[in-house]
């Protein structure tokens, strides 16, 4: 190479630029690509016609591109209250080949963890701390709430205990409707599987990769530089999502701690399982440009950089909910519902 000609090097591309100082002209550098869309799906329940129906209506709403390289953020709450929390595991599992170019994030609910505590899926407490001391919190609860008492409960987790338990009272006045077996309605996934409610078999019957799938859930998925539109023009966030929401009066370090880590020696963890204390942001995150995104409270809830994506809420009549960013469109499902099947949310 003479003196005239050089390699410029320009965002990790190089480029040649020829002549000399004075007369050479140097070729723009290519577009950015566009940031890939990022698409956080609300609770599923055990409702496969409606994940299925709402799959394929954010395929049909995003261009080919966005879709295939999406990122899809599962909110958590797979199971329970729908019929068909098997077929709902296997359409999850099936993603990654049959969407090679996607990324997934598969979060775990308050119902998943009880779930995977009950079939023996629940990771051990990091520290070694033996899953019966999880039961003293809450064992005032037990006779009430008729905790699983079969073989394997004196190891179990008191969540799996609760979910795998016999409400005595049938009526649940939170919901309009009566319990399907245990307080996190769990009969329906125990069906799934072709086992009676409270059965012990359905440690035999949940398949080796079920298991797996359950064992493997994140409790906070955390992605750096997600663009979302306002009505300033788009800003660039960190998006946390985490299937309840981040505790107002827990330190957010130590919040962080027990996400990253699936601190399980927890009997209830805040951050899957809260309701008014997880609401809102933080105060330590105010004003810092990150979204909160999270599922679990039954309903559809947007309030600037926090989004609550849960409008099915486990009910049969409900549609399954998903948001895109960085539009803020709401895609749902339409099988079995009346619902429109997108929306785009516009701040006031």
């Amino acid at each position: 190479m003479d003196g005239q000609d050089r390699v410029v090097t320009i965002i990790g591309r190089n480029l040649w630029e020829t002549g000399n100082d004075a007369g050479g002209e140097m070729s723009p550098p290519p577009p950015p690509p566009p940031p890939r869309v990022v698409i956080c799906v609300g609770d599923v329940h055990g409702y496969i016609s409606k994940l299925e129906s709402l799959w394929a209506n954010l395929q049909s709403a995003l261009p080919p591109d966005a879709f295939a390289t999406a990122l899809v953020v599962f909110l958590g709450d797979y199971c329970d209250r729908g019929p068909s929390t098997r077929e709902v595991i296997d359409f999850l599992l099936a993603l990654p080949s049959r969407h090679p170019a996607q990324r997934h994030a598969f979060l775990c609910g308050n119902h998943d963890l009880a779930f995977a505590a009950f079939v023996g899926a629940l990771p051990p407490p990091p520290d070694g701390t033996p899953f019966s001391s999880t039961w003293g919190e809450y064992i005032q609860n037990e006779e009430n709430e008729g905790w699983y008492r079969g073989p394997g409960h004196e190891g179990m987790h008191c969540q799996g205990r609760r979910w795998g338990g016999i409400m005595k009272e049938k009526r649940n006045p939170k919901r309009g409707s009566s319990y399907m077996g245990s307080i996190y309605d769990a009969r329906p996934t125990f069906e799934s599987y072709g086992v009676a409610h409270g059965s012990p078999d359905l440690v035999k019957a949940v398949p080796e990769e079920h298991k797996k799938f359950l064992r493997e859930l994140v409790w906070i998925h955390e992605e750096e530089n997600v663009p979302i539109d306002t009505n300033e023009g788009q800003i660039i966030c960190k998006l946390i999502a985490v299937h309840a929401g981040l505790e107002r009066s827990i330190d957010l370090n130590e919040q962080f701690r027990i996400l990253r880590t699936k601190d399980t020696k927890i009997s209830k963890v805040a951050m899957l399982s809260g309701r008014q204390d997880v609401w809102n942001i933080p105060k330590d995150l105010a004003g810092k440009q990150t979204i909160v995104v999270s599922g679990h409270h039954g309903k559809l809830h947007i309030d600037g950089l926090r989004f609550v994506i849960d409008e099915g809420g486990g009910y049969a009549d409900r549609p399954i909910a998903a948001i895109v960013f960085p539009s803020k469109e709401l895609i749902r499902s339409t099988e079995g519902t009346s619902s429109q099947n997108r929306s785009r949310y516009h701040q006031e």
